[in-house]
């Protein structure tokens, strides 16, 4: 399920990025761009914000894209006047998109189709893929290169599965529904909006059913996952890199920004906003029209914006409501 890789040298890279080699050798191999934490020594990773310069300096990456005022001891570092746009730069060096393999087949000539699969007039299976026992893709789906889907699968009409999307068994996605498509990634250079590549994919675990117009958004470099379990009402977003736990409820127009996690049995209703790189715990329910704007213990019970125990925020609007009659009264003194 990894990205296609490419290999270049410390030197390499230090050329295209017109940066500066410090305390690596110029031969060095790097075949991937990875985070600090998952970093190894192949691996180039980046530091844009100095307050994450302790995990940079733990980090065993090949090699670390910093600015010139960072102070990482040791370590490996390219010195590059904007990390951020170059850890960008690398991915698209590094993990360079394949081009899409398209055939005069509606059904891949490498594509495997388990026993009793039905596969619709005007629906599509890319090179590789497989679809396990008893899967059902109705008119119009279209599934790319490279994508597992388990047995006893339905996808209704217009729903779509970007390359290497990994499904479970028994997993329903409803119409025009799109699972792996890029996520919304990008960076302020010289004035414009710079795409930051995005080659991971997404994993859904079993049993999940995925509601109409739902977009799934693959990761920067790894897996957008949905735990086993989960129900997606219509009309939400999940972002790149955000992890799902099990036996989730997302409820419509619910929107989870990237890289958040959601624990076990987390419910959020209607309308929900969730911002990015945050932790929600195991069973917590945030309320509809909520926006979470900070991580939530388990079991925490929310509502409101921003987010607060559900409570105190029924004690302020009630006091909101009553604010009319007091400064009606207030006028009278």
């Amino acid at each position: 399920m990894s990205p296609t890789v490419t290999t270049l040298t410390a030197q390499d890279l230090a050329g295209r990025l017109s940066g500066v080699l410090e305390h690596c050798p110029p031969d060095r191999p790097i075949s991937e761009v990875k985070p600090l934490e998952e970093a190894s020594g192949g691996s180039v990773s980046f530091l844009a914000n100095p307050k994450y310069s302790a995990k940079a300096q733990e980090s065993l990456a090949g090699l670390i894209l910093a600015d010139a005022t960072v102070d990482l001891g040791d370590r490996p570092v390219l010195r590059v006047p904007h990390p951020y746009w170059a850890f960008a730069q690398a991915i698209g060096w590094l993990h360079p998109e394949p081009l899409p393999e398209w055939s005069d087949s509606p059904v891949h000539a490498s594509a495997w189709i388990g026993e009793a699969c039905r596969v619709a007039p005007g629906s599509t299976v890319g090179a590789r893929t497989v679809l396990g026992k008893g899967c059902v893709l109705h008119p119009g789906v279209h599934i790319a290169e490279d994508c597992v889907l388990g047995e006893g699968c339905e996808l209704f009409p217009g729903a779509v599965l970007y390359r290497r999307t990994k499904v479970g068994n028994r997993v329903t996605v409803h119409a025009n529904s799109v699972v792996g498509s890029d996520g919304y990634g990008y960076v302020l250079v010289e004035g414009r909006h710079a795409k930051i590549p995005q080659v991971g994919w997404v994993e859904v675990g079993d049993d999940v059913e995925i509601g109409a117009c739902v977009c799934i958004d693959r990761g920067v470099l790894g897996p957008t996952r949905i735990g086993a379990g989960t129900k997606i009402d219509n009309q939400v977003q999940v972002a790149h890199n955000v992890q799902v736990g099990k036996h989730c409820l997302l409820v419509a127009q619910t929107g989870i920004s990237g890289s958040t996690k959601l624990g076990d049995y987390v419910t959020l209703a209607g309308k929900v906003g969730v911002v990015g790189h945050i932790e929600i715990g195991s069973r917590s329910v945030v309320g509809g029209n909520s926006v979470v704007a900070k991580s939530l213990p388990e079991g925490s019970f929310v509502t409101g914006f921003p987010a607060r125990p559900h409570r105190e925020w029924a004690e302020a609007q009630a006091a909101l409501n009553r604010l009319p009659r007091l400064m009606k009264q207030l006028r009278k003194c």
